[in-house]
């Protein structure tokens, strides 16, 4: 069985779920996973919206502020290594620590890593505001 999650900018569907003893994972739970990895290495202010009745660039955003560059890259490192761990297709890893945004793609999952700085200048709850709050973890 394979989920077929996450929509491309061209409209088009893409297994981004592989199947995981038999079964794949719902996107939402993958999604919580993810949450999982960023709580357990300190991340703070995390959040998961969904968009998926608001854009096609994802069904999901997870946004979340780490406090140091070294914090920052043991977020992404977990992130990937959980997605990996879950199936979840990387397509992409963009910007740095050292830049305060690291964004990690997987297609119908987007996860936006900022430093508190960039993190209060792009406001991305708020560019996003008409999607739905799933979770908020403090």
């Amino acid at each position: 069985m394979w989920y077929n999650g996450g929509r491309h900018r061209d409209g088009a569907y893409g297994n981004l779920l592989k199947p995981i003893g038999g079964q794949a994972l719902e996107l939402l739970d993958t999604a919580r996973l993810i949450l999982d990895a960023i709580a357990s290495k300190m991340g703070s202010d995390i959040v998961l919206l969904d968009l998926s009745q608001v854009t096609l660039i994802a069904d999901y955003f997870i946004i979340a502020t780490g406090e140091s560059e070294r914090q920052l890259d043991a977020l992404a490192q977990s992130v990937v290594d959980q997605g990996k761990e879950a199936g979840l297709q990387l397509l992409s890893v963009q910007g740095t620590a050292a830049s305060g945004w690291t964004l990690i793609d997987y297609g119908g999952i987007v996860v936006h890593l900022f430093s508190p700085a960039q993190r209060k200048r792009y406001q991305l709850e708020e560019f996003w505001s008409n999607g739905r709050t799933v979770v908020r973890i403090a």
